[in-house]
Order: C-alpha cells, then sequence, then structure tokens
C-alpha cells in the first residue's frame, strides 16, 4: 500500500510527485479546510476562548476526497505524512487536517522541509516528527485575538464612522504608521538654506566642491543676501590645497534575503507590492527553485555556502572568493521557527537560466534571490573615498571623490558608475583656479511618505507582524481604502484618516505600537511552549471588552471631512471634493444629495500622449484596481500602457490585448 503525503496545494503536490515517484501518494489540501465562521464571532468567550472551527464549504468535497484516501491507511495502520509549509499556519493547517479526517495521533507524521528538493524531502520523511501543539497554539491565539478585535470593533465603526468599515488588530496600527506621517508632512514648515557650488580646474582635470566651513565652522547660509555677501567676499581669492585624504575602505555584501527585505528590494528594483512579491515567491517554491519564502532568519545551510562559493570560483575566479565562507548572525529580534534565509536551491541556475523556465515576473524575482546570495558569499568591494580640502582665506571648500578599486560582490549585484568621482592627483599647498563658482537656493523637505517597502522596513523595526503578515496587512489597508497608492507612495485618504483618528482617541492601547509589539513577543513565547495561550486572550479581552461598551454608549459619531479639489461643480457652482465609493476615489458635488453631479478622480501626469499627440496620459485603473496609463481622448484613442512613461521615448509600448476599448476584458 503507497504511504501519503499531503500539501497544501496542488502544485507543491506536482513537485513532490517528479521527486517521489511511483509508490508514493501526494494530495493537496488546497489551503486551510476549516476556519473561524464569516458571519459569527465563532469563539466562545464563556469557555476558555474556544474556537467555533467550521469546515469551508468549498473544501467539503476535496475532503470526502481525501477521507477516501486515508480511511483505508488508517485502517491498516499505514503512513501518512502531513508536509504543511513549515510555520505556525502550515503547523496549524497540519492539525487540522489530523483532526477532520479523522487520523489518530499516532499515526500522523509530520514532516517539513524549507526546500523542495530530493535530498530534502527524503531527509525529512526519515526524520518525521509529532505536531508541535505550541506553534498550533501560537496560531491560534492569533486567530483568536484578531476575530475578537475585529469582530468587536468593527461594528463599533459602522455606529461611530460609516457603514460598512471594518478594523484590525495589526492594520489598525498600521494605517496609523501612515495618517501619523501624514500628519508631521502637514506640520511641516520648510526652511531656506544656501550652498555655495564650485568648479575647480588643476592641469587638464575640472572637479567640483562645496563651501564646507567659514572660520573653521560648518557653512550654515540661511538667506541670498548672506550667499551673496559669501560670494562677493570670495571674489580675487587665491585658492590652496590645504588638505588631501586618501582612505580605501571595504563594502561588505548584504545578506541574503528574508522575507521583510525580499519585499523590499522587490518593491524598489521591480515595483512589485508585497502582495505579489509574495505571490510570485510562493510560486517559485513551490516549484522547487528556492527555498521557503516566509522566514526572518539570516541563516544559510553549509552546503548551500559551500555551492555558493563553487558558482563564485566557477563565474569569476579565485580573486573575487573571500578567505573563509560567510555567516551572518540574525539579529531581528521577530526571528521565530529555524528557517534558512530565502535562496535558490540550485545556486548553478543563474537568473539568465531561469528564463523560459517560469514566468517573466518569477523569472526576475528569482534572479533577484540569485544574485543576492552569491553577493552574500563574495568578496569585498573595495572602495577608494578621497577628499580636497582647499582654503580661500577663512572660507574652506571641500571635494570628495569616491572610486571602486576591486568590484568584488558589486560584480555581481552591478556596480553603477555614475556614482564615482574621480579627483585629480594633487598636493599640498599646489594652487587651483576658480572655473565657476554659484549660489544655490534649497529647501528643507519634509519626511516622505511611505513606500510599501519603507512601511514594512517600519513593521519590522516596531516588531509588529511577521513575515507571513507583512503582505497581507498593506493589501488590507488599500483593499479597505483607508491608504491609496499614488506615484509609489502610500496616502491615507479621509476616511483612513477618520477611522484612525476615532482608534486613536477611544482605542489608544490598541493602536499602540509598543502594545502590539509586545502581543507578537507574547505570540513567540506561546510558540516556544512558555507561555499558554488562554490566559493571554483573558488578559487583553476583558478590559477590551468593557472599553467597547463605554465606548458605544459614549462616543460621538465622527463626521468625515471631505477634501476640496479646488474646482467648481459645473451644475451648481458649489464646491467639488473628492469621494471615496467601492471602486475607490470619485469627485462629487459637495452638496450631495442636493446636486448629484459625479466625474471621475483622474491622476494628471501632464504628458502628451505618443499616438494621437492631442489627449494627455492619464492615470486609469482595472476593474480589479490595477494602474495603468492611458489617454485622455479614450474611446477616440485607445493608447494604453503599464508603465507610466516620463518621456515619449522610455513608453515601453501598448498593452496587447486592448480591443474596442477594453483592458483584459474591462472597460477602462
Amino acid at each position: 500500500m503507497p504511504n501519503i503525503i499531503i500539501v497544501e496545494s496542488p502544485t507543491k503536490a506536482r513537485t513532490l510527485e517528479r521527486f517521489l515517484g511511483s509508490g508514493w501518494t501526494i494530495a493537496a489540501s488546497m489551503g486551510h479546510i476549516r476556519d473561524l465562521p464569516k458571519s459569527t464571532l465563532g469563539v466562545d468567550v464563556e469557555n476558555n476562548f474556544t474556537p467555533e472551527y467550521v469546515i469551508s464549504p468549498d473544501k467539503k468535497k476535496n475532503i470526502t476526497q481525501l477521507k477516501a484516501l486515508v480511511k483505508p491507511l488508517v485502517k491498516k495502520r499505514g503512513k501518512i505524512f502531513l508536509a504543511t509549509d513549515p510555520d505556525r499556519e502550515g503547523e496549524a493547517i497540519a492539525w487540522h487536517l489530523l483532526t477532520v479526517l479523522g487520523v489518530p495521533p499516532n499515526m500522523a507524521q509530520r514532516i517539513v522541509f524549507h526546500e523542495i528538493t530530493k535530498e530534502a524531502i527524503d531527509e525529512a520523511v526519515k526524520h518525521p516528527r509529532e505536531i508541535n501543539q505550541h506553534l498550533v497554539d501560537a496560531q491560534q491565539a492569533r486567530r483568536v485575538l484578531d476575530r475578537l478585535v475585529g469582530y468587536k470593533l468593527s461594528p463599533l465603526l459602522w455606529r461611530k464612522v460609516r457603514r460598512g468599515l471594518s478594523a484590525g488588530r495589526v492594520q489598525s496600527v498600521t494605517l496609523r504608521l501612515v495618517v501619523d506621517r501624514e500628519r508631521e508632512r502637514e506640520a511641516f514648515q520648510a526652511v531656506e538654506y544656501w550652498s555655495i557650488d564650485a568648479e575647480f580646474g588643476h592641469e587638464t582635470t575640472r572637479f567640483s566642491a562645496q563651501l564646507a566651513r567659514i572660520d573653521g565652522k560648518k557653512a550654515d547660509i540661511s538667506s541670498k543676501e548672506q550667499s551673496d555677501e559669501i560670494l562677493k567676499n570670495l571674489h580675487g581669492k587665491q585658492y590652496i590645497v590645504a588638505n588631501v585624504q586618501k582612505k580605501e575602505v571595504l563594502r561588505r555584501p548584504y545578506p541574503p534575503f528574508t522575507t521583510s527585505t525580499l519585499q523590499q528590494d522587490a518593491n524598489h528594483t521591480l515595483g512589485f507590492s508585497a502582495k505579489k512579491t509574495m505571490a510570485v515567491a510562493q510560486r517559485l517554491y513551490e516549484e522547487g527553485h528556492i527555498t521557503y519564502m516566509r522566514t526572518d532568519s539570516f541563516h544559510l545551510a553549509p552546503g548551500a555556502v559551500a555551492s555558493a562559493r563553487d558558482e563564485i570560483q566557477r563565474r569569476f575566479g579565485d580573486r573575487y572568493l573571500p578567505p573563509s565562507p560567510r555567516f551572518y548572525k540574525t539579529t531581528s529580534k521577530l526571528a521565530q521557527e529555524a528557517h534558512e534565509a530565502i535562496r535558490p536551491t540550485d545556486i548553478r541556475i543563474g537568473g539568465d537560466e531561469m528564463q523560459g523556465k517560469v514566468d517573466r515576473d518569477a523569472s526576475r524575482l528569482y534572479g533577484q534571490i540569485w544574485k543576492r546570495m552569491l553577493a552574500c558569499q563574495t568578496a569585498d568591494a573595495v572602495v577608494s573615498q578621497d577628499a580636497i580640502d582647499i582654503d580661500a582665506g577663512t572660507y574652506c571648500f571641500r571635494a570628495n571623490g569616491l572610486m571602486i578599486r576591486f568590484d568584488g560582490w558589486l560584480a555581481i549585484m552591478g556596480v553603477d558608475t555614475s556614482k564615482e568621482r574621480i579627483l585629480p592627483d594633487i598636493s599640498i599647498g599646489e594652487s587651483v583656479e576658480l572655473v565657476h563658482i554659484a549660489g544655490a537656493q534649497h529647501f528643507t523637505e519634509p519626511p516622505p511618505r511611505y513606500s510599501e517597502a519603507t512601511l514594512i522596513k517600519m513593521l519590522e523595526e516596531l516588531g509588529i507582524g511577521r513575515p507571513s503578515t507583512y503582505a497581507p496587512i498593506l493589501s488590507t489597508i488599500q483593499e479597505r481604502q483607508y491608504v491609496e497608492r499614488l506615484e509609489g507612495r502610500l496616502v491615507p485618504t479621509s476616511l483612513g484618516i477618520a477611522v484612525s483618528d476615532f482608534l486613536v482617541k477611544h482605542f489608544p492601547h490598541v493602536v499602540d505600537n509598543n502594545f502590539t509589539a509586545k502581543l507578537e513577543d507574547q505570540f513567540d513565547a506561546i510558540a516556544q511552549g512558555h507561555a499558554t495561550w488562554v490566559p493571554v486572550i483573558r488578559t487583553f479581552y476583558g478590559p477590551f471588552e468593557k472599553h467597547i461598551e463605554e465606548v458605544t454608549e459614549n462616543a460621538k459619531r465622527v463626521k468625515i471631512e471631505a477634501e476640496a479639489t479646488g474646482e467648481d461643480c459645473p451644475e451648481c457652482q458649489k464646491p467639488l471634493v473628492f469621494r471615496i465609493g467601492r471602486f475607490g476615489r470619485f469627485i462629487a458635488c459637495s452638496t450631495f444629495p442636493k446636486c448629484r453631479y459625479t466625474k471621475p478622480f483622474v491622476v494628471k501626469t501632464n504628458i502628451p500622449c505618443p499616438e494621437c499627440k492631442e489627449g494627455e496620459v492619464i492615470q486609469r485603473r482595472t476593474r480589479k484596481k490595477k494602474v495603468f496609463y492611458g489617454c485622455s481622448r479614450y474611446p477616440a484613442c485607445k493608447f494604453a500602457s503599464w508603465k507610466k512613461p516620463k518621456v515619449l521615448s522610455e513608453i515601453e509600448g501598448p498593452i496587447h490585448g486592448i480591443k474596442d476599448g477594453m483592458l483584459n476584458g474591462v472597460k477602462p
């Protein structure tokens, strides 16, 4: 009788079949087979917060098929392996399978592997274990607590803010970060400052320098009058080299990817959202190309390090191979189960070799993972950081130079030669010629809005969330229309600001960074067997439930202030405002319902349409809210592009599949 391995997805099942061959039956649970009910609380708060799990209707047929496979083995006491993902969520899925399928605990064999390769699978099958109840309890505690918060806060938001709203524990903290950053920007007062920039000549070389010190103190120029006075004083001065510094520094490679750094890098370099990054990485993992993609560890298997060193030597030679392997210590306090960092399962397959084996997005993401893994084991880069100080009486200019002496790991990640600044070979006491000098006005800038990458970095630094939660958190606050993404940055909507302000006012502890981080630490303690989950929930829920009742009774209803557009209604001449509907922002008359004028919200780019030359390129969205760029004269002009063009020559070309003004079957 064949052994059975149950995994989550058909893709993962097909990959295992490729390695295991005959004698095995591989089945897929299709993710979670049961969960808390959608229409009710599903937690018995009077009975130790017992979860009331229900089987998902769309999983009933699959469960029947799994039971038919398992039943003969149970009778004959065969082997049933549960090979769900190697984290808390995967452990919980295995536990649910064990319960629903009626498998006796002593017959269930839990196996875990962090990469889907023949060696890893064979090793896992040789060393099965029991289900780790501590990991299951940690997942269950998070699920129950999030359900209690969501199902108690959401009805309150319906009553006090607007119908149809919902709130989540970690999502609300994340929303607060975005709103607080926007408030910082609004309160920011720009400060004027000036720089004095000069160009000097020495023999045949020209180089740039900036006024650094006046009378030995840092040059602090706050007005045009000061700048003009300094320029006047510098007229006719002699410029003498006062000091020359030459320093070589080592630049060490970055560690291999964790979940958060992969999401950040993919956002910066590929323009992927966190949600897209995780979906693509999931495919790569399930097809056996990379190790498990939900991890906060820098750990690398010794065999993987040895393979990387062999590949570096083969591709680049001995000079690029450091004397000993590099091992990176995980410093994040978030690190939990003993995962590896994210790396290719076969380092010999580079990014270019992956093209054609997987789709374009997967190939690009794999290329980043491959480069990062190979680079982290490559020799340091050697960079020359030079500086020249030039005195003109009481004024001192500083010229900084930068040159890469040995590219090392940068040969893999890419060398940006545009940042190199080469200074002349010059000695102290030599004079240089002033070619050009001018003052330049500047203003301090407000803190930038978060991108998905910088917000994930902040969540990680604050200890909020875990590798498996970053992408869902960011997706949720955007899908709920509390935050929108404009020009790659996250901007809170008026609705998001109203919700955040209400929660901060009435539930400051729930949306407090430190409180949320401490809860994550408690979940970790449960996973490690150092705490039990019911007391953790009880400690939180008692005061929370009482506070919900007080706020429900005493809090006033919030009025959402609509943001003015600066335009007047063409029908009644009253101000137009931004409003939020089920498909996102739109523009409406401020006197609604008296005046029902509306029009779509359009993000303009001030770029002429490259096809008709008459319209303007504007930002549009598909019904699935995916951003693309099209002509303002649609449907007369059907130009569309996924990429925002900066100049006409940069437009990648039209999107294939547009027919009669349809984008993927949907009208823009």
